[in-house]
């Protein structure tokens, strides 16, 4: 039951890793000032749809490995 839980902890700290990294940032700096009037209305609209799913599957798989820790720790 031990291994089974922590080897369920790595992959969900992997996902938790890949999940944050896929996102953008959130701030474009000076090259978004200077470059954004190149993006289209339904490119801005994809991202954010995108950085909303990400956002969503990010604080479950967070959840997910903190629970998966706490009952680590009780067992």
């Amino acid at each position: 039951m031990n291994l089974i839980l922590t080897i369920l902890q790595v992959f969900c700290g992997l996902a938790v890793i890949a999940v944050v990294m896929l996102q953008s940032g959130k701030s474009a700096g000076l090259s978004g000032a200077i470059a954004g009037g190149a993006d289209t209305f339904l490119s801005k609209n994809k991202a954010k749809s995108v950085d909303a799913k990400l956002a969503k599957m990010t604080k479950w798989v967070a959840i997910l490995w903190i629970l998966l820790t706490l009952v680590l720790c009780i067992v």
